[in-house]
């Protein structure tokens, strides 16, 4: 590494590697299944931003440097290194690797790949074929691609959470590896790459295909709601990968305005059978997001409740409460989820905490507390936060804020009780509030490291769903010294005003969709 800019090289290589060395290792672990869901869809929100930055950015100093230490690096680094293995064969690239080091013995590693924040939206099937059949399509007040089986188009387009992409924000020409995945006879860029705005595949079997097979490339991709629907209903034929990817890329879709809620309620409506931990663990995290934007308005976050509760119910009966001597990881883990989803008393520490908190008041939150202090187990301690972050009341709240700042809790593992307080709607209100009325003291704890300080802030403020919030929290700190974690306020920004365009676009949809499925009922919202 030459310098900093080349950071995402050194760290996304290296966190790509960890990835591979497990999966030769323990095969059954799947990880790369969970690398979908955990590091790119992590990645993947943040380059969703405009906030976001290139994987290579020039650096010009040790603030700058700090906050590259980011998902960009990390985990968009590792991904893109990852779509370009899989695109050339992971043999080929692993040989070429090796050829680079011993070329360059005792070097720097040097990139001249530079990549900018973009993602795909591939508009698959829509009627932009070509302008003949747009034109014909207009024409006639009908989809002329419905009479041309075995085409698809495809076009690029950049993706924002906000929905509101420029048209100067959108000049770039992506190198796009397609992985169509559809019968053998498919031709035009199916098995290559989309190197223009748009193209059309041919002979496409138009009973199943999927692209960006095994979510191998970093971007989303949009399907009309038909499509989507067919492939839930047929999701037997997805690898585990494609399942996790079209859910999450249907939630972010729906975010920004270029899907649909009912198009994602739908599709995972067809996941009560699934047995994958990393598909359930996307499956949940997306459901408890949407839950999340909409929790001010009670009927619609009741019957999403009451949705994740019957879509879980078949697979949690399945699975059983007991935990086997010899059952494998993965199965322990699906059954903690899928337990603690239902609201059931998990055998796995953390499930028990997290439900006794929320409602067993003061005597189960203090009992909770007096176990973070008295525990040595650094995993035992970080449960004991995320469990604490579930208190319901402002009495409790705030004296969990204050338990934060105290001594009692290392300034590194602080964030952790951040992410709860801001997950829980019952408290983001306060946890924001003492955040402005005690800056000073929470300046003072955090700012010894900016990469402490700009965790702490986005994991307390972009739950929010509020145009309004959004336009307290900048003017709070327009007049603040924010260097060293600047940038991630203008993130928190961006997602909090993403949240909000689309908690006002699709709340009544989606109450409509709830109440057309029977989660909840005209009486219910009133």
């Amino acid at each position: 590494m030459d310098w900093w800019s080349e950071l995402w090289l050194n760290e996304g290589f290296a966190t790509w590697v960890g990835w591979l060395a497990i999966d030769h290792l323990y095969p059954d672990f799947q990880v790369w299944c969970q690398f979908v869901t955990e590091a790119v869809q992590t990645a993947q929100q943040l380059d969703s931003l405009r906030a976001s930055h290139a994987i290579e950015v020039p650096v010009k100093d040790a603030l700058e440097i700090d906050q590259i230490f980011d998902a960009i690096s990390y985990l968009k680094g590792s991904s893109v290194i990852r779509m370009l293995s899989n695109h050339l064969g992971v043999d080929t690239f692993l040989r070429g690797v090796s050829n680079y080091l011993q070329a360059h013995a005792y070097g720097s590693f040097n990139s001249c790949f530079l990549a900018r924040e973009n993602t795909l939206a591939d508009l698959a099937g829509n009627a932009t074929t070509n302008d003949l059949w747009a034109a014909l399509s207009k024409a006639s007040g009908k989809d002329v691609n419905t009479f041309m089986p075995g085409q698809l188009g495809v076009r690029q387009t950049r993706f924002l959470l906000t929905g509101d992409v420029k048209a100067e924000e959108d000049e770039t020409l992506w190198w796009i590896p397609l992985g169509l995945k559809t019968n053998s006879k498919a031709s035009g860029a199916a098995t290559e790459a989309l190197t223009l705005k748009e193209e059309t595949l041919r002979d496409v079997d138009d009973g199943f295909y999927k692209l960006n097979s095994n979510q191998t490339g970093f971007y989303r991709t949009n399907y009309p709601p038909a499509r989507l629907a067919k492939m839930g209903a047929e999701k037997d034929k997805l690898s585990t990968e494609d399942r996790i990817g079209l859910v999450a890329d249907a939630a972010a879709l729906a975010v920004s305005g270029d899907g649909t809620t009912a198009g994602l309620l739908t599709f995972v409506s067809n996941f009560s059978d699934e047995t994958s931990y990393a598909a359930w663990a996307q499956v949940v995290a997306s459901l408890v997001n949407i839950r999340s934007i909409f929790a001010e308005n009670k009927a619609v976050a009741d019957g999403l409740k009451q949705f994740t509760l019957k879509l879980a119910s078949s697979a949690t009966e399945k699975i059983g409460w007991e935990f086997g001597p010899e059952e494998a990881y993965l199965t322990g883990q699906l059954r903690a989820l899928l337990l603690s989803t239902a609201g059931g008393q998990s055998e796995r520490l953390s499930g028990v905490f997290r439900i006794n908190v929320a409602e067993g008041g003061k005597e189960a939150y203090e009992a909770v507390k007096n176990e973070y202090i008295n525990t040595t187990s650094i995993d035992g301690k970080e449960i004991c936060l995320q469990a604490l972050g579930r208190v319901q009341t402002t009495e409790l709240i705030n004296d969990f804020l204050d338990f934060q700042f105290s001594d009692k809790v290392k300034v590194q593992d602080m964030h952790s009780g951040s992410v709860a307080l801001a997950a829980n709607p019952q408290a983001r209100d306060t946890l924001w509030r003492y955040i402005k009325d005690r800056w000073d003291k929470v300046h003072g704890k955090l700012s010894g490291n900016s990469v402490v300080l700009d965790r702490y802030l986005k994991n307390s403020l972009q739950k929010f769903a509020s145009h309004e919030k959004e336009k307290d929290i900048t003017d709070f700190f327009k007049d603040k010294d924010t260097k060293g974690f600047d940038r991630g306020l203008v993130q928190v920004s961006d997602t909090v005003r993403g949240n909000a365009n689309y908690k006002e676009r699709d709340e009544q949809l989606v109450l409509e969709w709830l109440q057309t499925h029977g989660y909840t009922t005209k009486q219910d919202s009133e």
